[in-house]
């Protein structure tokens, strides 16, 4: 039988990179290219003693294998690790890796190298695939062995676990501050002043006189784009000292509640510590609104002034309602109409060379507006005259064969008119209205009586107001919402005789275009399969559509046709 004699292993490689022959025949071993990463994420981090410790003890740890050659030490400090796109220092050690520069990471623990679960095994499983180990010294993990990934999966969940465990406790920790009437953040509020070290806030004066200015204009029934240029004219500055003034912002001083002495905390809030992504709270999480908290700018009176001008302004818009949040749409007469026909986005309404003479509003693909138009391609800013050249155009196609189209589209719209939905939620809401006034009227009895205490009292009042404040508004926009019905119902009643006549729309009407088109496709493709960014498709109420191919051709064929009639 022959001998076998069992030379054992006296060494671990993690992988199989730096072995080569050398010039006699004998097996060379290169030493290892190791790469450490350390993060703290606040200033009391206490891990390996501090920040600037961890990067000793690394580069001490390395250099101390005479197998090991140092492939950097990358280090990220005071930032979170939920997400890692925001490490810099761990990006570019990823990014070595796949160049090909490292062998092994040595990282402290699970946590230090990331929070997120997903993010933890991607990372991993990537490195894996080019036989590049991750060493996790506090667990005893090396994701290059047969267990790694089971343990790594395990410990990882548990990492973000915590993570969502303190975001928990130090939510819960700022709405106790809020109950409280403490101001948490403060993000700048043109008119005051914050001062950190007691969260107080103050007026400064000359920014104030410019908030005045403000609502003086727009209650002597100027709009905010008026309001805004007039700033820009007599060199007013903003918050960060810039001359620059947009309706947007215009808009955001007359609603903010800060301006007549009282905040509203929790306008926004954080979906998930992971994400991180912050919405405007419309009634998913508490707020607390305190009245009287600081001094003001302007009047109550004034400012609720202001306010009931803005609501009796918001006439052209309409409410819709995604699950339980409500968004203010219909602006325009295209507004949440035109959807992109290459990828499926709603089509958002932008201003060309807004100061010049040759301002033009343009409708173009949300995707490619917020993305970059390597998302969507296809798709083209479409000037909104054209749009309206369209529907024209469809419109007279409709107008000369309007026997069984034109009468399911006239039907649907005329059944939608004559919908009372709108009247039983207005009287469900003056019901509500009138449930919270008798409320009202029973908490002051009670304080009267003594039953109740005045903090109690003043909790209440906070609460109801808000709640009738919201009521008020809905059901403003329900009335004219009503009153628009109406007037449909007989625009309709014309327009049927219009069409009788078979007499063609002389120009664009966005209340018809609003009474018998559902939406507009924008883009598609030709005949031969090349994209027609400005083939546009008016699909009617009632599933029935009309097509206008190559729209921007068929309107400059119009205009120039109008200018040779002038000339003649």
């Amino acid at each position: 039988m022959v001998e076998v004699q069992v030379l054992e292993a006296t060494r671990t490689v993690p992988n199989g990179r730096g072995r080569a022959r050398t010039e006699s025949g004998g097996l060379k071993v290169e030493r290892i290219r190791v790469a450490a990463y350390c993060r703290v994420s606040t200033d009391g981090d206490e891990q390996l003693g501090s920040f600037e410790s961890q990067k000793l003890y690394y580069e001490e740890k390395i250099a101390a294998n005479s197998e090991w050659a140092s492939a950097g030490i990358f280090a990220d400090e005071a930032i979170t690790g939920t997400k890692v796109d925001k490490r810099e220092g761990f990006q570019d050690m990823i990014q070595k890796c796949q160049n090909g520069e490292i062998d092994l990471v040595l990282t402290k623990s699970i946590s230090r190298f990331a929070r997120n679960t997903l993010d933890t095994l991607q990372y991993v499983r990537m490195l894996r695939d080019r036989n590049i180990a991750v060493f996790f010294e506090k667990e005893n993990i090396n994701t290059l062995d047969m267990n790694g990934e089971m343990l790594l999966t395990i410990m990882s969940s548990l990492a973000q676990q915590e993570v969502e465990s303190l975001s928990m406790n130090v939510k819960m920790g700022l709405k106790m501050k809020m109950k409280r009437g403490e101001m948490i953040g403060f993000n700048g509020c043109l008119g005051y002043d914050y001062h950190p070290e007691d969260k107080s806030i103050t007026v400064n004066e000359d920014e104030a006189e410019i908030v005045k200015f403000i609502f003086d204009m727009y209650l002597q029934g100027y709009g905010t784009t008026t309001i805004a240029k007039r700033l820009i004219e007599i060199g007013k500055k903003n918050k960060k000292g810039e001359v620059s003034w947009h309706t947007h912002g215009i808009m955001g001083i007359i609603r903010n509640e800060k301006y007549k002495g009282d905040i509203l905390l929790g306008k926004t809030f954080t979906t998930d510590p992971i994400s991180k992504r912050r919405l405007a709270n419309m009634g998913e999480e508490d707020q607390f609104y305190i009245r009287d908290h600081h001094e003001t700018i302007v009047s109550r009176e004034v400012w609720d002034e202001a306010e009931q001008v803005r609501l009796k302004r918001s006439k052209n818009k309409v409410v819709e309602t995604t699950g339980n949040r409500e968004r203010y749409t219909r602006q325009y007469a295209f507004s949440s109409m035109c959807e992109c026909a290459y990828c499926g986005h709603k089509l958002t309404r932008r201003t060309r060379h807004s100061s010049s003479v040759y301002e033009k509003p343009v409708w173009q693909c949300m995707n490619a507006t917020k993305n970059g138009i390597t998302s969507c391609p296809n798709c083209k800013a479409i000037d909104e005259n054209i749009l309206e050249g369209a529907f024209l155009e469809a419109f007279g196609l409709l107008a000369g064969n309007f026997d069984d189209v034109l009468d399911l589209v006239m039907t649907h719209v005329e059944e939608a008119a004559s919908n009372d939905e709108d009247i039983r939620k207005k009287k469900q809401i003056d019901k509500d209205i009138s449930s919270l006034e008798s409320r009202k009227s029973r908490m002051t009895d009670m304080l009267i009586d003594g039953t109740i205490t005045k903090d109690v009292f003043n909790d209440k009042l906070i609460e109801i107001t808000r709640k009738l404040h919201n009521f008020a508004e809905k059901k403003l926009l329900l009335e004219e919402s009503i009153g628009k019905q109406k007037d449909v119902g007989k625009r309709m009643s014309e327009l049927r005789e219009t069409l009788k006549q078979e007499n063609i729309l002389d120009e664009f009407d966005r209340v018809v275009l609003e009474s018998i088109i559902d939406r507009v496709l924008v883009g598609g493709y030709d005949e031969e399969g090349n994209p027609d960014p400005y083939k546009l498709t008016f699909v009617l109420k009632g599933n029935q559509s009309k097509t206008i191919p190559n729209a921007k051709d068929n309107y400059k064929e119009q205009k120039n046709s109008e200018k040779g009639k002038k000339v003649s």
